[in-house]
C-alpha cells in the first residue's frame, strides 16, 4: 500500500510541483491538499495521512502552531516540513515542537522523496545544509537564538513581530487575551526587549519576518 500524504503549502503551483514529484516515485498518494493552517488541520482529522508535508510559513495559522494541535489530537502523527527558511533555528524549533524532520526548499528534489521514506521508516531526517549549521553550532557550543523561548512563546513572538494585535493573535492561538498579554510579557523579559520596536529588529536579525519591500 502506497504512503498517503497530506501536502500544505500556500501556493498551489509549489503543491503540484512536490505532488508530482512524489507521486513519480509510485511509493506516495497525495490524498489532500491544504493552503492554509485551518484547512490542514481538518484534512488531518478528515483524511489521517500516513504523513504531512507542510510549510512553516502559512497565512494564519503558522505551520508550527497547526502542527502543534495535530499531535495534540494523534501524538504518532508524522510530520516533515519542507521550508524556504534555511537557518538553523527554525530546524530546531520544528523538532522541538515534534516533526519528525525539516528540509529546506533550496534543497535538491529527491532529498524531498528520502526525507519522506525516512519519516515513514520513523527516522528523523534534517537536510544538509541545516544539518550541518546545527553540528557547527553543537561543536561551538553555540545557544540558537531565541532558544530561551518555549514553543507557545515563540509562536506569539512571531505573530507579535507581524504586527498582530493581542485579540487576533488570541484567535489564531486559541488563547484568551489575557493569556497572549502574559506571554507578551514574559517574551519581552525573555530577550530584553522593552518596547515592540525591539521585538520586530530580533525578528527581523533572525529572519523571521520580512523587511520593508520584500
Amino acid at each position: 500500500m502506497n504512503t498517503r500524504v497530506l501536502l500544505v503549502d500556500d501556493h498551489a503551483v509549489v503543491r503540484e510541483g512536490y505532488k508530482r514529484l512524489l507521486e513519480r516515485t509510485r511509493e506516495f498518494d497525495v490524498i489532500a491538499e491544504a493552503a492554509s493552517g485551518e484547512d490542514a488541520y481538518r484534512a488531518f482529522c478528515e483524511h489521517s495521512p500516513d504523513v504531512v508535508v507542510m510549510d512553516i510559513n502559512l497565512p494564519g495559522t503558522s505551520g508550527i502552531e497547526t502542527m502543534r494541535r495535530m499531535l495534540a489530537r494523534a501524538p504518532e502523527a508524522k510530520v516533515l516540513v519542507f521550508s524556504m527558511y534555511e537557518e538553523a533555528l527554525f530546524g530546531a524549533r520544528a523538532l522541538q515542537a515534534g516533526a519528525c524532520g525539516y528540509v529546506t526548499k533550496a534543497s535538491a528534489p529527491e532529498v524531498l522523496v528520502d526525507a519522506v521514506r525516512a519519516v515513514i521508516a520513523g527516522r528523523v531526517y534534517l537536510s544538509h545544509d541545516i544539518a550541518h549549521q546545527l553540528a557547527l553550532q553543537s561543536a561551538a557550543h553555540q545557544c540558537l537564538p531565541l532558544s530561551e523561548l518555549s514553543p507557545r512563546e515563540f509562536e506569539v513572538f512571531r505573530l507579535l513581530a507581524e504586527g498582530k494585535p493581542l485579540s487576533e493573535i488570541a484567535g489564531i492561538l486559541s488563547l484568551s487575551q489575557k493569556t497572549v498579554a502574559n506571554y507578551q510579557s514574559l517574551v519581552k523579559q525573555k530577550l530584553e526587549a522593552d518596547t515592540s520596536a525591539q521585538m520586530v529588529w530580533i525578528a527581523l536579525k533572525h529572519g523571521l519576518v520580512g523587511s520593508a519591500g520584500e
